[in-house]
């Protein structure tokens, strides 16, 4: 959907919301949270106000080794989980089928050590 800017200029969003039919509202914010849960490792990063540069110091990488990182479209599970992790977050994996969904388990503790 293109939005013209020139109509949004200057205008808050509340009174634009104010405007909206119910239904419309109610599409608005389903959209944003699809929007808000749907995010790229980059994205995710951004919205935890993380830079790269202080993400590869939490990983002991190098800020280039991030940048690939959010760049790549295949990778190891561990590698997803230990970005996650640094960031503050847990990766589950989690299969969804057409009747219900299934929390994969086997990754949960890949890396962790035995005590």
């Amino acid at each position: 959907m293109a939005w013209d800017v020139g109509i949004m200029a200057g205008k808050k969003l509340s009174v634009l919301r104010e405007k909206m039919t119910p239904e419309a509202q109610a599409r608005g914010q389903e959209k944003f949270e699809q929007l808000r849960s749907e995010m790229d490792l980059a994205e995710l990063r951004r919205a935890r106000l993380l830079s790269q540069e202080s993400l590869a110091q939490l990983l002991q990488v190098s800020q280039g080794s991030v940048a690939k990182m959010e760049k790549r479209t295949d990778m190891y599970i561990s590698t997803v989980r230990r970005f996650i992790e640094a960031m503050g977050g847990e990766l589950i994996v989690t299969a969804r089928f057409p009747d219900h969904a299934i929390h994969i388990t086997q990754f949960a503790d890949m890396g962790k050590t035995k005590d």
